[in-house]
C-alpha cells in the first residue's frame, strides 16, 4: 500500500519501511559512485590516456551536481519531492550507461556530468524526504539506517571498483548502477506518495544558469592553471575574472528574483549558514582524500587497485559508524558540542596523514581514513539535521538543497584545488614516477589538515542548543 507523506509525522510507524528503504537503496546509487571510481583511476587513465585529466572525472559530476542541487530544491518544494527523486534516478541511471560506453577521456567525463545531474536530486531528495517523515527525535534512529547504506558502500563500493578493474571491465564500474536504479524507482513507485503543499512558482533558470557558468569557469581555471596555460597567462586572467563576474550577477539576480534558486535568506539565519560551511569543508576533505590515497596506495607503495579501495575504504567506513551514533550524542549534548568533537577527531585524523610517505604501511594510512571518518560522521550528521529541523515543509527543500549544494561545490573546488596542486609537481606526464606522485600527494595531505582545522572553527559557529538562528 502506498503511504502519503504529510507535513507532520507521527509514531514510528511500519508502513513506512517500504520508502525509508527505497531511500537507502536510492542512496546507495551516490554512495557506491563516490568510491567505487576512486580504485579504477590508474587502470581507466591506462586505457583511456589523459591522466592529468583525471580530477575531471570528479570534478565535472560535482560540478553538474552542485549547480543542480538548488534547482531540484526549488522544484521539490513547489511539485513535492517524488517526481524530483524518480527524475534525478533516470538521468543517473542514463548516465552511468554512457559512462560505460564511453571510448575516450572526453566522452567520459562529459557523460559524468550527465551522472551529476541526476546525483543533484538523489542526495538531497532522500534526506529531505526523511526530514518530512520523522520527527527530530526518530532521526536519531533513521539516520543509523541511512548511515549504514555508507557502511556497505565503504566495503562494497572499493571491493567492486577493484575487482572490476583488476578482474572484469572498469566499464562495469558505472553499469553496475543500472539495476540499482531500477529497483530503487520501481520501490518508490509502489510505496511512495505524498500529500503536501503545493504552489506555482517560476523556476530561476537565469540564476542557475549563471551560477552555473561562474561555478564552471572557476573550475576551469583551477584544474588547467599552470597546466593548459600559465597561471598569469590572459587565458586563465580571463577565465577567473568571468567567472566571478558571472557569480556577482548571479548575487545580483537572486536579490531580485521572484523565485530565487539560492534564497538569500539563507544566509541570514546562523545555522544554515555554519552547516553549509562545515559541508562545503566535509565535501572537501572527502574528495581529497578519496581521490588521492587510492593513487599514492597504488603508484607510491605498489598495491592493486583492490588493496588501495580497503585502505580508503575506511574513510567510508568509521564515517557511518559514527553517524549512526551521533544522534544519540547530539540528543544528549547538543548539536554544537558533537560538531565539536567530529571536526576535532576529523582534524586529528588529517594532522597524522603528514607522516604518511613511501615507508609507510596500509594499516597506518587505512587508521588515519578511519580517525577521519569518525569525525566526519560526528560533524555532518548533526549540522545537517540542525538545519532541517530550523525550517518549515516549504523551506525544507531549498534548506537541504543548500546543504548539499555547498557540500558539492566544496567536492569540486577541492578536487580542483588538489588537482592543480598535484599537476604543478608531476608536469603533464601519464606515468608519474613514485616519489614525484608521493611529493605532490603530500601537500594533498597538508591541505586537507588546513582544511580540517578551519573546519573546527566552523562548527563552533554552530547554535549550542535548538536550531532557532541566534
Amino acid at each position: 500500500m502506498a503511504t502519503e507523506i504529510v507535513e507532520s509525522s507521527v509514531g514510528f510507524r511500519s508502513e513506512r519501511g517500504p520508502i525509508l528503504g527505497a531511500l537507502m537503496l536510492a542512496t546507495a546509487l551516490v554512495a557506491l559512485d563516490s568510491t567505487i571510481i576512486a580504485t579504477a583511476v590508474l587502470t581507466i587513465t591506462s586505457n583511456l590516456g589523459g591522466f592529468n585529466q583525471f580530477p575531471w572525472l570528479f570534478s565535472i559530476y560535482l560540478l553538474a551536481q552542485a549547480v543542480t542541487v538548488p534547482v531540484y530544491g526549488k522544484l521539490a518544494d513547489t511539485v513535492g519531492r517524488r517526481p524530483v527523486i524518480l527524475f534525478g534516478i533516470a538521468v543517473f541511471a542514463l548516465g552511468s550507461l554512457l559512462c560505460g560506453l564511453a571510448t575516450s577521456m572526453l566522452g567520459l567525463i562529459i557523460f559524468r556530468a550527465v551522472q551529476g545531474i541526476g546525483a543533484g536530486a538523489i542526495q538531497p531528495m532522500t534526506m529531505t524526504i526523511a526530514g518530512d517523515l520523522y520527527t527530530l527525535s526518530e532521526r536519531a534512529k533513521v539516520q543509523g539506517y541511512l548511515a549504514s547504506v555508507w557502511a556497505m558502500s565503504s566495503v562494497l563500493g572499493p571491493l567492486l571498483g577493484g575487482v572490476f578493474a583488476e578482474y572484469i571491465n572498469w566499464r562495469w564500474i558505472f553499469l553496475i548502477n543500472l539495476p540499482l536504479s531500477a529497483l530503487a524507482a520501481w520501490m518508490l513507485l509502489r510505496s511512495f506518495t505524498e500529500s503536501a503543499p503545493r504552489r506555482k512558482q517560476r523556476v530561476d533558470y537565469l540564476g542557475a544558469g549563471l551560477l552555473t557558468v561562474g561555478a564552471g569557469a572557476l573550475i576551469l581555471g583551477l584544474l588547467e592553471g599552470g597546466q593548459a596555460w600559465a597561471w598569469s597567462a590572459p587565458t586563465s586572467i580571463v577565465i577567473f575574472g568571468g567567472g566571478a563576474l558571472m557569480l556577482a550577477l548571479f548575487g545580483f539576480v537572486e536579490r531580485r528574483a521572484e523565485n530565487p534558486i539560492l534564497p538569500l535568506w539563507v544566509f541570514t539565519r546562523r545555522v544554515i549558514v555554519a552547516s553549509s560551511l562545515v559541508s562545503l569543508l566535509v565535501g572537501a576533505i572527502l574528495l581529497g582524500l578519496t581521490s588521492y590515497v587510492p593513487t599514492f596506495t597504488q603508484g607510491v607503495l605498489g598495491t592493486g587497485a583492490l588493496v588501495a579501495g580497503l585502505t580508503v575504504g575506511a574513510l567510508t567506513l568509521g564515517w557511518p559508524l559514527a553517524a549512526s551514533q551521533a544522534g544519540k550524542v547530539y540528543l544528549r549534548i547538543g548539536f554544537r558540542f558533537t560538531a565539536l568533537i567530529g571536526s576535532a577527531l576529523a582534524t586529528l585524523g588529517a594532522a597524522s596523514t603528514l607522516l604518511i610517505d613511501a615507508d609507510s604501511t596500509l594499516i597506518q594510512i587505512a587508521t588515519s581514513c578511519f580517525v577521519i571518518g569518525i569525525g566526519m560522521g560526528l560533524v555532518a550528521t548533526p549540522t545537517l539535521i540542525a538545519a532541517q529541523t530550523s525550517a518549515e515543509w516549504t523551506e525544507r527543500g531549498v534548506v537541504t538543497s543548500t546543504n548539499m549544494f555547498a557540500r558539492s561545490i566544496g567536492s569540486a573546488v577541492g578536487v580542483a584545488v588538489f588537482g592543480a596542486i598535484v599537476n604543478s609537481r608531476i608536469g603533464d606526464t601519464d606515468h608519474p614516477t613514485a616519489a614525484t606522485l608521493s611529493s605532490a600527494v603530500h601537500l594533498v595531505f597538508v591541505a586537507v589538515a588546513v582544511m580540517a582545522l578551519v573546519m573546527v572553527v566552523a562548527a563552533a559557529m554552530m547554535p549550542s542548543r535548538g536550531t532557532n538562528p541566534a
